[in-house]
């Protein structure tokens, strides 16, 4: 059986293609965070504005409604940057997706001429089976 002569770059795709799938696996995770830290942040303003709300029907002072407007503006900032946050980590996601996908790619390419090799091989050796045994039942006939 004749040495599959693309085994080591098989094995340096298998590596590559797994170590995409562990990034895409941390950047998915990352994504995710972001997510729910925008969720959080998104429920923290809507508490706090509940609140606010909650104040001015009981009566603010102008220093407290202030600080309220204040501070609301400081989460729809934080809201605002976290955003950005979350379309960047999507792009990340999708791009170590591609990755991911074009290192599988090339290895089925390669694992697929394995195959080929190996059925090859297998017919080869199924062939040379064959010839043995017709040689033997031929040396077994012509000796009677």
């Amino acid at each position: 059986m004749t040495e599959f002569t693309l085994q080591p770059l098989l094995d340096l795709l298998n590596e590559r293609a797994d170590e995409a799938a562990r990034q895409l696996g941390r950047l998915i995770a990352a994504e995710q965070d972001a997510r729910a830290r925008l969720a959080l942040l998104r429920q923290y303003r809507e508490e706090y504005a509940q609140q606010f709300r909650a104040a001015q029907t009981a009566g603010l002072t102008l220093a407290s409604w202030r600080n309220y407007q204040e501070f609301l503006g400081k989460i729809d900032a934080a809201i605002q940057q976290q955003d950005t946050q979350v379309e960047n980590s999507a792009q990340n996601t999708a791009a170590g997706q591609e990755h991911w996908r074009q290192q599988n790619t090339r290895m089925k390419a390669i694992d697929t001429l394995l195959i080929r090799h190996q059925r090859a091989e297998d017919k080869k050796a199924l062939r040379q089976e064959q010839k043995q045994t017709d040689e033997f039942r031929n040396r077994g006939t012509g000796n009677r």
